[in-house]
């Protein structure tokens, strides 16, 4: 039988055909009419049963070249078996005829509250302020008349180090002059983070941004949070690309940078100091937040008539925020407006039950304060505020105030000092600033840090407290402290060689040294003024008088 005679396959209704024929056929199945016929035959469609959970293919054999097969179109449902259909003459994927049950028929625009529910980042991340306009706080840094704000204006991005504590908008700060720069020019704005990254991600990223002046002519700004974490052999990575303006660097630190970060690196960068947020500032925010993402609540006066809960226009609860809940709020973040508006989330949050209801119509002072258990404690066992609080409780006790050193002292102590670091600070005070005036001053001090030994913390806060306020009611005598300094400021600036000690203050332990003269001339039983001590040429000196 010759090729011509033998019976060709339809791709698309699997019937024989001759291969003369079968070329109008398949232009006929597929719903293209040719010039025999003169009207569309109907699509053929198949019925497939799909089982739950499996996937079977249309039962067709091998296709025609130039036609999509059908084998390509499957059907995976979860749901039980159900039929479907598929139009043979189509490549399209197969439609059920019925929807899933899973689905509803329609479905509801969630509400505020399920909106709000459902977020997954934090307050304080959601309502991060993407402007100026919008910051709050730090206008001696940002005012108008400051020349940060006037180099901001003209699109004049130097190298900073922003300084300051956690939540005063380091980092936000950074993100508002990043998007500020990608309006006016074009710039790219890399962010990463000194706890996650190493050097070889900044030399990675060093790289990109060279390719991206040369090639682009476009200039990369680099924000490292938490920049003290590195180390000095990573921070020197950045010095030559921040000099010769491969990058435009933005670092953020907690701590100090005259002792995080290295000398050669400040001096390519500025220093912006951002101090605590003041409390209103933190109430500014609070009701900012509440108004743009969380409407389903409104800030209200507790002596207001809207003190009881009510119902929206849509029928969903209204939650009332009262107002001494926003003071509360800002008053015990301690300036940390992250812990606020976290805060402000967390209290929102436990007043809704499962079922989306609200347990309270209002947010009051008091629940912040179950959430929050108690004030924020700003304190750093190793960092600059345990030095500078240490400063003060010393300066306080040298001041004769027993009321602030008992006040620094306690901030300390709840802050988690060790006790044992305080005590030897006390035994330092004793010493320096009451001297001879109170002898026993420096006893009680040694005892207390003995005491601090065997009782440890909570209990031992009793005993700093009382040595804290005899230190500060003690009388005071600087003269030891003051003729000490004078002493060792005269060795320091001596000119020459320093004296000898005379021969007959030399202990003639060796026959050698009785025939050198050593102790010759010595009188045990001198009394003051009989006898020199000192060198001859320093006879006339007096560090007690100086």
């Amino acid at each position: 039988m010759s090729s011509a005679s033998q019976p060709v396959e339809c791709p698309l209704c699997f019937k024989n055909f001759s291969a003369v024929h079968v070329q109008s056929h398949v232009q006929t199945c597929q719903g293209t009419p040719n010039n025999n016929d003169t009207e569309m035959p109907p699509k053929r469609r198949k019925m497939i049963k799909v089982d739950s959970g499996t996937t079977k293919k249309n039962p067709s054999k091998s296709p025609w070249k130039g036609f999509k097969s059908i084998k390509k179109n499957t059907v995976q449902e979860p749901s039980q078996e159900r039929e479907c259909v598929v139009d043979v003459c189509t490549p399209f994927p197969l439609i059920p005829t019925e929807r899933p049950p899973s689905l509803p028929l329609t479905e509801s625009k969630p509400s505020a509250m399920e909106i709000f529910l459902a977020q997954s980042k934090p307050l304080a991340e959601v309502a991060r302020p993407k402007s100026l306009e919008d910051y709050v706080g730090q206008t001696e840094v940002l005012g108008k008349e400051t020349a940060l704000n006037k180099l901001l204006n003209r699109n004049t991005i130097p190298s900073m180090i922003f300084w300051g504590p956690p939540g005063c908008g380091k980092t936000t700060l950074a993100h508002i002059i990043a998007s500020r720069s990608k309006e006016k020019s074009e710039t790219r704005f890399v962010k990463m983070s000194a706890t996650s990254s190493g050097k070889a991600d900044v030399q990675a990223m060093i790289k990109i941004a060279s390719n991206e002046q040369r090639m682009f002519k476009r200039k990369t700004i680099l924000f490292i949070d938490e920049i003290h974490r590195f180390n000095k052999l990573q921070q020197d990575t950045f010095l030559p690309h921040v000099e010769n303006g491969t990058i435009v660097l933005l670092g953020a630190t907690t701590e100090n940078p005259s002792f995080a970060l290295n000398s050669a690196l400040l001096s390519r960068c500025r220093v912006i100091v951002l101090h605590k947020l003041e409390a209103c500032h933190i109430r500014s925010l609070l009701e900012l937040s509440i108004t743009r993402y969380i409407p389903f609540c409104s800030t209200v006066h507790e002596s207001s008539g809207n003190a009881n809960g009510s119902l929206s226009d849509n029928g969903t609860d209204k939650l009332h925020v009262a107002s001494s809940a926003l003071d509360a709020l800002s008053n015990y973040c301690d300036g940390d407006a992250r812990i606020a508006l976290n805060g402000l989330q967390v209290s929102i949050q436990s007043l809704i039950t499962p079922d989306k209801k609200l347990c309270a119509p209002m947010l009051t002072a008091d629940h912040v304060k179950s959430c929050l258990q108690r004030s924020h404690v700003l304190y750093d066992r190793t960092g600059d505020e345990h030095y500078a609080m240490m400063s003060a409780l010393h300066k306080s006790v040298r001041g004769c105030d027993e009321n602030a050193a008992l006040y620094w002292l306690t901030r300390m102590m709840l802050g988690g000092e060790d006790p044992k670091v305080i005590a030897r600070r006390l035994i330092r005070m004793a010493s320096e600033d009451i001297g001879l005036a109170d002898p026993n001053a420096l006893n009680i001090a040694v005892s207390t840090y003995h005491g601090c030994q065997y009782v440890g913390m909570p209990e031992c806060d009793v005993i700093l407290a009382e040595c804290v306020v005899y230190l500060s009611r003690a009388a005071k005598s600087v003269k030891v402290y003051k003729a000490l300094d004078a002493a060792k400021s005269c060795i320091k600036n001596h000119e020459g060689p320093l004296p000898s000690v005379p021969l007959h203050l030399r202990n003639p332990s060796t026959k050698l040294m009785r025939n050198l003269d050593y102790g010759k001339g010595y009188r045990y039983d001198a009394a003051k003024g009989e006898q020199q001590y000192l060198p001859e040429e320093m006879a006339h000196i007096n560090f007690f008088d100086l």
